[in-house]
């Protein structure tokens, strides 16, 4: 901007909460139950609660339980409980069923669209007195003397030439004594405070998976109310972590999912098209046939683990939920994780206003030490980082030693590594040639993107920045061959230019579904993904 920008109006509240997801509210409602006095606000930067939440999802309901005893599950819009569990492997053309893993074994749990979920919880979350501000995107930590005293709003109305323009607004500062950052996975502020306060000195890299999910409307005759199905193996190569979901619930609806391990080495893979060539398996299409694609979405997911966990308390705040990594990769659910860590953040928080001193919240991540959680995320440690450390059958002899001989007590912690770190050269690399979409079982990205709700102001800053411009053709065009145009899961990014001319990355960043995978593959970790302005994105609906 030209000119100085005006100084920003201030709010204060007792406790901040960044991010409207089960983790957050969950924070701010047990604050409410315990001190109902405490002014608590939650920002999010979707248009409303929900609008960017996406997983499959099977909620394990012990710490909404926890969080309101007398609640009943099934009567959150959509939540359906689990009846029946199926684990497959599949090879090209053939399925054989395993003997379901304990920690996927889903009875008591509900089958639920997650958006549901916390739509119901900022509900609740309101009738306690917490204030919730959709479409208010966090955009800069408060730190002051040390210690985080808040967040600050994005300006609205800023153009692409970095220009105020006639809708102009200047953001909001929202302090406060305590800030609880619920960001989710890859968080824009969280990966700036790890740096600020060195929360990652001593632990592993975090890892990452990439989950692409559709909903669909099916026929009743496939449709199996409370069946959750789950699948390993093609198309993915041995060397390749990965694998399916598909829940039934709801009434004819099925949410069908399939996650990429983000340390995959092939740069001509795409997570996206691998999602589109499970969909033809004979033992997958058949559930399709004259079935209706209702919802598309993508969402980075955390795999890391307990040796990725990072330091969770600062002087000011807190990380929780997937900001921090809770989520429990073998049993592919991390609502609970999330929801206890910010019960439990809350439960410090109040007993630091009790004794009324403000400290560094130090209590937190004893209190989560002392919680179900920490054992929960221990016990299966080694089963992620086993398959990238021995392979696939490798890695399921693993996962076996660790569950059923050493109960997940061995004396040994397997590492992991960062991911952006995992690609080969393209020269060293077989391309994937992946068939063309047919428009019934199997699609395109864009068209996928137009179902995702997905919205952007076109006259803003890019919120996807190239570090170094130069190195996107010096380093990912000419030794990786551009990996961002395949695991970009809503085609934003793209090489233009002909034979005559230099070719150049062009950055759709209008289609970003906020998946912020670009932020943790690339090989360089070149792009920055910052937030856009408040309400940008996707706007997921009820269902996904």
């Amino acid at each position: 901007m030209s000119d100085e920008a005006p100084p920003r109006e201030a709010m204060e509240f007792d406790v901040v909460v960044v991010g409207a997801g089960p983790g957050g509210l969950s924070a701010a409602i047990r604050l409410k139950q315990l001190h109902s006095e405490l002014s608590v606000c939650v920002v999010e930067k979707g248009s409303e609660v929900g609008a960017h939440i996406l997983s499959g999802a099977v909620l394990e309901p012990r710490a909404l339980r926890e969080l309101i005893p007398d609640i009943d599950p099934g009567l959150i819009p959509l939540a359906t409980p689990v009846t029946a569990d199926e684990f497959l492997m599949l090879s090209p053309n053939g399925a054989r069923k395993l003997p379901t893993p304990p920690q996927m074994h889903n009875d008591g749990n509900y089958i639920v669209s997650l958006g549901n979920v916390v739509r119901w919880l900022g509900q609740q979350a309101e009738e306690l007195g917490v204030e919730i501000y959709p479409g208010f995107a966090a955009a800069e930590t408060l730190i002051e003397n040390g210690r985080v005293v808040g967040i600050a709003t994005g300006d609205m109305g800023i153009g692409k030439d970095g220009e105020p323009t006639d809708n102009y607004a200047r953001g909001m500062e929202l302090r406060a004594t305590y800030t609880i950052f619920a960001e989710g996975c890859r968080g824009s502020l969280t990966k700036k405070l790890e740096n600020a306060f060195d929360l990652r000195k001593g632990v592993d890299p975090q890892t990452y998976g990439i989950g692409i999910k559709e909903l669909w409307e099916v026929k009743p005759e496939v449709f199996h109310k409370g069946l959750t199905q789950h699948t390993i193996g093609w198309p993915l190569s041995k060397d390749t972590y990965g694998g399916s979901f598909l829940y039934h619930f709801g009434e004819n609806l099925i949410s069908v999912g399939f996650v990429v391990g983000l340390d995959y080495s092939n740069p001509y893979l795409s997570p996206f098209q691998e999602m589109q060539r499970f969909k033809t398996h004979p033992a997958i299409a058949p559930v399709f046939d004259g079935a209706k694609r209702i919802g598309y979405g993508a969402r980075a997911i955390n795999e890391g683990g307990f040796q990725s966990l990072p330091k969770l308390a600062f002087p000011g705040g807190v990380l929780i939920g997937c900001a921090a990594g809770t989520l429990n990769v073998p049993k592919i659910k991390g609502t609970h994780t999330a929801m206890k860590s910010g019960m439990v953040a809350a439960e410090a928080i109040a007993e630091a206003f009790a004794a009324d001193k403000p400290d560094t919240l130090s209590a937190y991540p004893q209190k989560l030490q002392e919680s179900w959680v920490w054992p929960e995320l221990y016990a299966v440690r080694n089963i992620r980082p086993g398959f990238a450390k021995f392979g696939f059958y490798g890695g399921l002899v693993n996962a076996a030693l660790e569950t059923y001989v050493f109960k997940g007590k061995a004396p040994w912690t397997l590492k992991n590594h960062a991911d952006n770190t995992a690609l080969k050269k393209a020269k060293d690399c077989t391309p994937i040639e992946y068939p063309k979409p047919d428009g019934k079982l199997t699609f395109d990205r864009l068209s996928s993107v137009f179902l995702s709700n997905t919205n952007h102001e076109e006259d803003q800053p890019a919120h996807l920045q190239l570090l170094d411009p130069a190195l996107a053709i010096s380093v990912n065009y000419n030794d990786y061959a551009s990996p961002e145009t395949r695991y970009c899961p809503a085609g934003v990014y793209e090489i233009v230019g002909s034979e005559k001319n230099e070719p150049s990355l062009q950055i759709n960043a209008q289609n970003c579904v906020h998946c912020k995978t670009c932020d943790i593959k690339d090989p360089t970790l070149n792009i920055n993904w910052v937030v856009p302005e408040g309400a940008g994105g996707p706007n997921y609906q009820g269902g996904m």
